[in-house]
């Protein structure tokens, strides 16, 4: 019977989160992701290895997240000795750094897309990745149980809008856990097909 060897496990995965300051939704969307991934590490499911956020502007580089956001997080039990956070600004090395990129609204995802395809363009197959191997470019939402849901910018939104936000947050990361287990189990199962006609099983 085939048998899946965990040495030989597919590798954790790298996401990015992005949205237009990287000082509200992105960091939020990091940090409930980075606690919803090492609850799962705790029961031993090792899905991820790294996460990080960005923005596609540049008008909060350096800064901290926003207050309202570490509040929010901090009021669900992801407090700031769990998760810190300084602004940067997205850029075309990390599409070939991280397995997903993953932004908070169609603007984001579009401003992403535009740069993976020039990216993409002048890098190729010459730069010695294809583009197969860039990170995979997709709304957070889409792991949500609703294709095509997004964050709204809670910034100038209503006093809940922060506490919305979380919600969605909780539940993209859920969705996009159970992808992981999904992929990865079905790359499990390959490898030890092709164990077995090789011989090794």
């Amino acid at each position: 019977m085939p048998t899946t060897d965990p040495t030989s496990s597919p590798p954790p995965v790298s996401v990015l989160f992005v949205c237009l300051g990287n000082i509200c939704r992105s960091p939020m969307a990091e940090g409930v992701f980075q606690h919803v991934a090492q609850q799962a590490t705790q029961r031993g499911s090792a899905l991820v290895t790294r996460t990080d956020s960005a923005g596609t502007g540049a008008y909060h580089v350096g800064d901290a997240a926003d207050p309202r956001t570490m509040a929010t997080l901090a009021a669900h039990g992801i407090g700031a000795g769990a998760y810190s956070h300084r602004a940067r600004q997205f850029r075309a090395a990390d599409l070939y750094a991280v397995d997903y990129v993953l932004a908070m609204d169609e603007e984001n995802r579009a401003q992403v897309e535009r740069v993976r395809e020039r990216a993409v363009g002048r890098r190729g197959a010459g730069a010695g990745r294809a583009e197969g191997k860039v990170g995979r470019v997709m709304l957070f939402g889409d792991f949500g149980g609703r294709e095509g849901e997004q964050v709204a910018d809670p910034y100038y939104g209503a006093a809940d809008a922060f506490d919305v936000a979380y919600g969605q947050m909780v539940r993209f990361s859920e969705g996009l856990l159970r992808h992981l287990e999904t992929e990865q189990g079905r790359a499990g199962v390959g490898k030890a097909g092709e164990d077995v006609v090789r011989g090794g099983r």
